[in-house]
């Protein structure tokens, strides 16, 4: 068996474009313009988009993933407990990465996780209860061969457990040693201030940062959960950025065969993708065609355009469309006539 080579990361990591650290709202952490989630293509070998069946090669390509990442000014990692397939799968994979190629690195590293979707069987297995919540946490550590995480997450708002119970056991993670810092995700803008309010008359550690979907095809954050944020002074991490691969050159001719919308399970439907779709993909393509940029490059690049949304977190399949990614942060300025075409676009008032 060969000697394992050691990681050496590019010693140009942090020669990136202005700007590429954003502050986490009014906190004292930076997050880069692009951070790397590790859903996808980062669980048991033979379940990601390149279809490497075996477990070297499906290893492989997650670190070279990551060595991509980091090379190219990514600090960022952002995972949870339910992500692989199957649920913690990817944890553990990035636990082993980060054991053997990033030791040494680690205070360089942000690394996030989160808490509250379905892990295991009884009532303790998910939503927001400090049962849970802590539990997972201590699971999520010792999959990610970790002492602590950089942040971690309530991944989903709970309606049944008090909000005083989670925001609770987030502060409990901080005080314990276990989370640097607390996030909230998909909470809208009354949960939001909600819960800062209640870390803030309980003495809580307060939620430095968002994580909502977010993308040119899915604006729900507008305006209201950004104007919250905003004025709490969190930080926003947009998911979904690319709409699961739709904003992307993928579908501008239909449905591939390849593509996630014909996967069982998939968050998307084929049925979904009609022709006016399809069509506005086209004329979007064309507005960053214009620019100098792919429509995968425009869309980051427009989450990016609001100084409130702090970082795009990007998925992948292989190395080349993370280094494609970054490049979107070279344009982040639109001019309000590019601004008005893609309105227009989305509005479906254009050919």
């Amino acid at each position: 068996m060969p000697d394992h080579t050691p990681y050496a990361p590019s010693e140009s990591r942090y020669e990136t474009i202005s700007g590429w650290f954003r502050r986490c709202g009014r906190s004292g952490l930076k997050l880069p313009l692009i951070s790397m989630g590790c859903w996808h293509n980062f669980g048991d070998a033979g379940t990601d988009a390149g279809h490497h069946a075996d477990e070297a090669s499906f290893h492989a390509n997650a670190q070279a993933m990551l060595f991509a990442s980091f090379d190219n000014g990514i600090t960022h990692f952002d995972l949870a407990n339910n992500y692989g397939p199957v649920a913690g799968a990817a944890e553990t994979r990035v636990g082993r990465i980060l054991k053997e190629d990033f030791k040494g690195y680690r205070d360089e590293l942000v690394i996030s996780s989160k808490a509250g979707y379905y892990m295991w069987p009884g009532p303790y297995g998910e939503w927001g209860s400090r049962k849970y919540l802590l539990s997972s946490l201590d699971q999520s550590l010792a999959r990610l061969q970790l002492d602590y995480v950089d942040i971690f997450y309530s991944h989903r708002f709970d309606p049944d457990t008090p909000l005083e119970e989670t925001m609770g056991a987030l502060d409990s993670a901080v005080r314990q040693g276990k989370a640097l810092y607390v996030g909230i995700s998909s909470y809208n803008a009354e949960q939001t201030q909600q819960a800062l309010a209640i870390c803030e008359a309980n003495g809580f550690v307060k939620p430095i940062i968002h994580q909502p979907s977010y993308s040119l095809l899915n604006r729900w954050i507008e305006p209201d959960l950004l104007n919250t944020t905003g004025d709490l002074g969190m930080g926003v991490i947009a998911f979904c950025p690319l709409s699961q691969g739709l904003l992307t050159n993928k579908y501008l001719s239909g449905v591939p065969n390849d593509s996630r919308a014909k996967q069982e399970n998939s968050f998307l439907n084929e049925e979904a993708l009609k022709p006016e779709l399809i069509g506005k993909l086209n004329n979007l393509n064309a507005v960053a065609g214009d620019r100098g940029q792919s429509l995968a490059q425009m869309a980051l690049s427009w989450v990016l355009r609001d100084g409130r949304v702090t970082s795009a977190l990007i998925g992948a399949s292989r190395p080349e469309q993370i280094i494609e990614n970054v490049k979107a942060a070279e344009k982040i300025t639109f001019s309000d006539d590019e601004l008005d075409a893609i309105e227009l676009i989305l509005k479906g008032e254009t050919e």
